[in-house]
């Protein structure tokens, strides 16, 4: 009975020396770094886009939307200094998004702001057009066009913000024509973009609050991920 009861304490012990050294002091720093960045990202986008979410939050968008259009292209700068925290989070695991963001913030801010002006624009009048055909007998055949072009809109834009962290020097024609060109010809992935950023902007809308202090980064994250994934050249594809 004396060794019987000796080898299960020993198991015993040998059991939780494993299970603390399955939570370890790495595991806590991965844990609370993630943590850490996508609640300083999503305080910093708020900052970043302050009068839009202030419109968002306070207002009645059914009355307030021309100026909400007039705010949104501040997500461009937004959008791309976040995705520069999401790469180097993605590297190396650091935990310096309010630098990150911040020194990402001013280096795009014109490409950021021209993206976001250039992707609004287009978008708004092509939901013009879908509310001005929607009842009408041509809405039929013009508004799954429109509808596609909105998306396919977005998700240019959203591809040339991606790559912006990437590729510093790159003109903004050559952004928008990569993330045209590979929009299109990952359309799958495209699709699953679109699927998230509509997502987020339907908990935006509804929960402004839970949207941009919560949700905003990890649904942004997993856009950017798809996103980055249709920017690699067919061969890294296949290396990876």
């Amino acid at each position: 009975m004396g060794v019987t009861s000796g080898t299960v304490d020993r198991r015993a012990g040998v059991t939780g020396t494993r299970r603390r050294r399955l939570i370890g002091p790495e595991t806590y720093e991965m844990v609370f770094g993630t943590l850490y960045t996508g609640l300083a990202t999503n305080m910093l986008l708020a900052i970043a886009c302050l009068p839009t979410a202030f419109l968002l939050v306070a207002t009645d968008i059914a009355r307030t939307w021309p100026a909400l259009v007039v705010t949104a292209p501040l997500a461009g700068p937004a959008l791309a200094a976040a995705f520069a925290v999401f790469g180097e989070f993605s590297a190396g695991g650091t935990t310096t998004p309010v630098r990150t963001f911040a020194r990402a913030w001013r280096r795009h801010l014109r490409r950021g702001l021209a993206l976001g002006a250039l992707a609004t624009g287009v978008a708004v009048v092509l939901v013009v057009d879908i509310v001005f055909f929607w009842g009408r007998t041509a809405g039929a055949v013009v508004i799954p066009v429109f509808a596609t072009l909105t998306a396919g809109t977005v998700v240019t834009a959203f591809l040339a913000l991606a790559l912006t962290p990437e590729q510093p020097t790159a003109r903004l024609r050559d952004l928008l024509r990569a993330g045209l060109f590979l929009g299109a010809r990952r359309w799958y992935l495209s699709a699953g973009i679109v699927l998230v950023l509509a997502l987020l902007a339907s908990i935006v809308t509804t929960r402004p609050a839970v949207g941009l202090g919560f949700a905003a980064a990890p649904l942004l994250f997993a856009a950017w991920g798809a996103a980055r994934f249709a920017l690699r050249s067919p061969a890294d594809q296949t290396a990876a």
